[in-house]
C-alpha cells in the first residue's frame, strides 16, 4: 500500500543498466542506505554505480516514520552492560554525527525538516528509564527526564533527547539522487570470481559490472555464503495509520516496549505506529492499531495505512562493515533495529571511509564479525528449525522454511528470515531473491 510519503511525492526514474561497465564500487540496493553511500562516494570522487532491482526508495525507505534521532529506544544501558561504557559513548557519537549530517544537508533541501524533541516513554517500568538515564548522564548525552508526556494514556515518565528531528524521506531523497549514477530495474543475478582486482557481477538484461568493491545495501543481505546473516538477523513487521483530525503533538514518541505505540506528526497528519510482530508470527497488525486509534482519537479519520519491515540484529547494534572476516572488498549494512534513518547515514559514513582506506572511529563497534553469542541467536536458530520442520504447502525459496499466511496483509510470510510473498507468489521482501513457484 502507498505510504503517506508515496502519496505526496513521485520519485524520479532512472535507466536500466545495459552492456558491460567498470567501477571502483558497485552499490547494490536503492534504499536510503545505498543512496547515501553513493552520495558520499560521489562527494569524495570515487567512481561508482548503484544498481536497484526495482525502483529506488520503494521499499522500507518509503514506508518509514522518518525520525532522525540518536535515541533508539532504551539501548544505551544494554550496550554499556554488554560492551562497556566506551561502546555506548561511541554509539551515541556515531548517531549524533549522523543527525548533524542530516541537519547540514537539509538546510539546502525542502524536505519538511523539523527540529523536535524525542521521547522514549514507559507505561509501567520507571526503573528501566532511570537505569537508562544513569548511563546517558555518564556519556554526557544530556538527556532530560520528564514525569508526564502529552499522550492519551498514563505513563510513568519518559527519557527525552532534545533537538532531534523529523523529515519527509522521499522529498529528501528526491533531491539527493540528482546527478547520482543510478540504474533501476537492474537485478543482481550472479557474483563471479575476482580477477585482476575486480569482481564480475552479472545483472538482469545481460549486463555485467566489474567492480573492485561491492556494498550490499539490500536491507537483508543477499549472500548466504558469507557472514551467517541468516542466523544474525530476524525481521519484524510494524504498522502505521495516518490520521486526520487528530491532535498535534509537540514531539516524537515511542514506547520502550516493543508492543507499544509510536507517535509523530507530519504536517496536519498524525502517524500512529504499533501492532508489530516478528515476521511470520501473529500480531496485532492493523486491527490492534485501529482499535487504539478509535480509543485514543475517536474524532480522527484514517487517511491511509502502511507497513514496513525491519531487520533486527542480535545485540541491538547494526552490522556495518566487511561482509565477513574473510571477504575483502565486500561490505554490508543491515540490522538497523527500526532506526534506519540515522543508521543509513552512519553506514554511509563508515563504508565510504573503508572504501577510501581511512580509519573510522566507529568501525569496530559496528563490525559484522563481532561475537554472535547472545540469547537472541538461540531464538533465531530455534525459529529456523521450527520453520524447516513445519508442514506447509508453500515453502520459502530462500532456505526452505514453511510459509505462514498473513491474513491482515494477504501475504505469505516466512517466520525464519522474513521473506514475504503476495497471494500470487510475487516476492515482496527479501532475503528470498525469487518468486514462489
Amino acid at each position: 500500500m502507498q505510504s503517506l510519503w508515496e502519496k505526496e511525492v513521485r520519485m524520479p526514474s532512472f535507466p536500466k543498466l545495459t552492456g558491460e561497465t567498470k567501477a571502483d564500487v558497485l552499490v547494490i540496493g536503492g534504499g536510503i542506505t545505498g543512496i547515501l553511500c553513493a552520495y558520499f562516494l560521489q562527494k569524495y570522487g570515487v567512481e561508482y554505480i548503484l544498481a536497484e532491482e526495482g525502483r529506488i526508495a520503494e521499499g522500507v525507505s518509503g514506508h518509514t516514520t522518518a525520525k532522525l534521532t540518536s535515541q533508539h529506544g532504551l539501548v544505551y544501558h544494554e550496550i554499556a552492560d554488554r560492551y562497556g561504557l566506551e561502546a555506548a559513548d561511541l554509539y551515541y557519537s556515531a548517531n549524533r554525527t549522523a543527525l548533524e549530517n542530516y541537519r547540514v544537508l537539509c538546510e539546502k533541501i525542502d524536505c519538511d525538516f523539523e527540529e523536535k524533541d524525542n521521547f522514549v516513554y514507559s507505561v509501567k517500568n520507571r526503573m528501566k528509564l532511570e537505569r537508562e538515564m544513569k548511563v546517558l548522564d555518564r556519556i554526557r548525552a544530556k538527556p532530560v527526564f520528564v514525569d508526564t508526556v502529552p499522550l492519551p494514556f498514563g505513563t510513568c515518565g519518559a527519557v527525552s533527547f532534545p533537538k532531534q528531528a523529523q523529515f519527509h524521506p522521499l522529498k529528501f531523497l528526491r533531491e539527493i539522487v540528482k546527478g547520482l549514477r543510478i540504474y533501476e530495474n537492474s537485478k543482481v543475478l550472479e557474483f563471479g570470481e575476482c580477477t585482476g582486482g575486480s569482481r564480475r557481477v552479472v545483472l538482469s538484461g545481460n549486463s555485467t559490472v566489474f567492480a573492485k568493491n561491492i556494498i550490499v545495501a539490500t536491507h537483508f543481505p543477499m549472500l548466504n555464503k558469507h557472514g551467517c546473516f541468516f542466523a544474525k538477523l530476524y525481521q519484524h513487521r510494524s504498522y502505521v495509520l495516518a490520521l486526520q483530525n487528530a491532535p498535534h503533538l509537540p514531539g516524537m514518541y515511542v514506547d520502550e516496549d516493543k508492543k507499544g505505540f509510536s507517535f509523530r506528526n507530519a504536517g496536519e497528519v498524525l502517524l500512529l505506529g504499533g501492532g508489530g510482530h516478528r515476521t511470520g508470527k501473529k500480531g496485532g497488525c492493523y486491527t490492534e492499531l485501529r482499535g487504539a486509534g478509535e480509543e485514543f482519537y475517536p474524532q480522527a479519520s484514517e487517511l491511509c495505512r502502511f507497513a514496513t519491515q525491519d531487520c533486527m540484529s542480535l545485540d541491538g547494534i547494526p552490522y556495518i562493515g566487511k561482509y565477513s572476516k574473510g571477504s575483502n572488498n565486500l561490505f554490508v549494512a543491515t540490522g538497523f533495529n527500526k532506526w534506519g534513518m540515522t543508521s543509513a547515514m552512519v553506514s554511509a559514513m563508515i563504508l565510504s571511509d573503508m572504501i577510501l582506506e581511512k580509519k573510522n572511529d566507529y568501525e569496530t563497534l559496528f563490525s559484522p564479525s563481532r561475537s554472535m553469542f547472545t540469547g537472541q541467536l538461540a531464538v533465531n536458530l530455534a525459529e529456523s528449525m521450527m520453520g524447516l520442520l513445519s508442514f506447509s504447502g508453500k515453502r520459502c525459496p530462500h532456505l526452505g522454511c514453511a510459509l505462514k499466511w498473513n491474513k491482515e496483509e494477504h501475504s505469505w510470510d516466512c517466520p525464519c528470515h522474513g521473506s514475504r510473498f503476495s497471494e500470487t507468489g510475487e516476492c515482496l521482501d527479501n532475503p528470498a531473491n525469487g518468486d514462489l513457484r
